[in-house]
């Protein structure tokens, strides 16, 4: 599976990436490139010290958003790439953007969805007082955070969390659970039927005390 590697940030969920591939755990994925819509963001660095092309097309250089995205789509298609991965990647893509893509968009969100979509999910669910909180795997469909989840990490929020101790805590199951989906996809482990998704096999993740790890089987 031909991927392409989405971001608008620091990039340590691209990182998480690059290392799984280095250490051989992502099965038969190859990053292709990595697209960033800012200049000089982390994940760009992290690419390009990795070896990794890179396409930067910043969304403020387009008057309207479909031609953002037109422009996006032929540059990854030029490279060849069959599925995107979203890691934190601060843009909503349409419909016609996702059609492109033979084997789906997948990405990475900092909450247990449905609940707390957009921004900050993270900071969202300790601002509500969940007890539990966590990431989400998912299929994009061109909504906000609405597409057929994949696979889910359950981190439990502790008395003594802060909103930034609880993001950091989120973020390291979102290292974990992405490469692993990533490979169950390329490897064509997933399944969907509607908005239900199975994975055959599970993800292979060992569970941890803190936070507990759910995978699907």
């Amino acid at each position: 599976m031909k991927i392409a590697v989405l971001a608008s940030g620091g990039g340590s969920n691209l990182q998480a990436l690059l290392d799984a591939r280095a250490a051989g755990q992502l099965g038969p994925t190859e990053i292709q490139v990595v697209a960033v819509n800012i200049a000089g963001c982390g994940a760009l660095e992290r690419a390009e010290k990795a070896g990794v092309p890179t396409i930067v097309l910043p969304h403020r250089n387009f008057a309207k958003r479909e031609d953002f995205d037109l422009a996006l789509g032929d540059a990854l298609c030029a490279r060849d790439v069959d599925c995107l991965v979203l890691a934190g990647f601060m843009r909503i893509v349409g419909a016609s953007f996702l059609d492109r893509f033979s084997r789906g968009v997948i990405n990475v969100h900092p909450a247990l969805l449905p609940a707390f979509t957009g921004v900050n999910g993270q900071g969202q669910a300790f601002d509500y007082g969940v007890k539990v909180a966590g990431c989400t795997v998912h299929f994009v469909d061109g909504g906000v955070d609405t597409g057929p989840i994949i696979a889910q990490a359950v981190v439990p929020v502790a008395d003594s969390d802060t909103s930034e101790s609880l993001r950091l805590r989120i973020l390291k199951q979102e290292h974990r659970l992405l490469p692993a989906v990533v490979r169950a996809h390329a490897e064509g482990r997933i399944e969907r039927h509607g908005r239900r998704v199975s994975v055959s096999g599970g993800l292979g993740l060992a569970a941890s005390a803190d936070p507990v790890l759910i995978n699907p089987t």
